[in-house]
């Protein structure tokens, strides 16, 4: 029942009023208010950005917006990307939906605030419908979220996203070397928590440093080394202890988020085995 009562919301507006399009500026980010069209309430803006990742921000929401995302490559297959959406804190003013043919799926409720919920979806599933929340009163409201196009190449990497707590495969250990955006072998030296985001924060000590394609470690303060830090959910349960471990990750929204971290000895049997047999996606020098 709700869902064709949707629908039937999504029909009436797109075929009972105008519709028209922009281009963003810069093709990563966009931001509007819904003040620049208040006697038009009812039609659909279509957004399109042509970015590996940029944010949306709607003052005053009226009407709604259809975003359609496309990466910065040429590229005419949309199977090979996922879309990730991180909602702005405070986000609220409009329901933001998955849009694919006329069928709606709700991603994001008004007024939904969950710390570091990520919502994730493949490229061809449809565009992003967002649809203000109807309001009596012009009051400050502001939709926003933040967006990621990530493709199939670095899937491995995604369960740090969905499943963030399920131990790695051999081969998901494997290819996080050769693709993630840190690795790093260390042990961890302390686990503070942020409440707020729900999140742990694992202070690494970095003894050798294979891949970072940003600083995230710095030279320590305290003699040779690396050090930073890692985030990851509070759920996992992550303690400080003794041991080395090889760390890997990415940059998510800004955040480093922990990927695959088996400890150091066993990457090594699970790299040497994979070496016996040739079957090595890419190659670092191990102790």
């Amino acid at each position: 029942m709700l869902r064709r009562v949707l629908l039937s919301v999504f029909t009436v507006v797109v075929l009972g009023s105008g519709t028209w399009a922009q281009y963003s500026s810069d093709l990563c980010n966009w931001k509007g208010s819904g003040l620049t069209h208040e006697s038009h309430k009812k039609d659909v803006e279509q957004v399109y950005l042509r970015c590996s990742e940029g944010s949306v921000e709607w003052l005053y929401p009226t009407g709604a917006l259809i975003i359609n995302l496309r990466p910065n490559t040429f590229t005419s297959s949309l199977q090979h990307f996922t879309v990730c959406i991180k909602p702005f804190t405070g986000s609220e003013g409009a329901n933001i939906y998955l849009e694919k043919t006329g069928e709606l799926k709700l991603l994001v409720q008004d007024g939904e605030h969950q710390p570091q919920k990520v919502h994730c979806f493949g490229l061809d599933e449809g565009s992003l419908f967002i649809e203000a929340t109807p309001r009596l009163d012009i009051s400050r409201k502001i939709t926003g979220f933040q967006y990621e196009l990530i493709s199939q190449r670095t899937l491995s990497d995604l369960h740090a996203v969905s499943d963030p707590c399920r131990p790695c495969s051999d081969t998901e250990v494997l290819l996080a070397v050769c693709i993630s955006d840190f690795v790093v072998k260390g042990s961890i030296s302390e686990v503070t928590a942020d409440p707020e985001q729900q999140e742990s924060i694992i202070n690494i000590s970095v003894d050798k440093l294979y891949r970072q394609k940003t600083r995230i470690f710095q030279p320590s303060r305290e003699g040779p080394g690396w050090e930073g830090h890692i985030r990851t959910p509070q759920e996992c349960g992550v303690k400080a202890g003794s041991g080395d471990f090889l760390f890997t990750g990415r940059m998510h929204f800004g955040e480093t988020r922990l990927g695959c971290a088996p400890r150091y000895r066993d990457f090594q049997r699970i790299y040497q085995d994979a070496t016996d047999k040739g079957l090595n996606p890419c190659h670092i020098i191990t102790d």
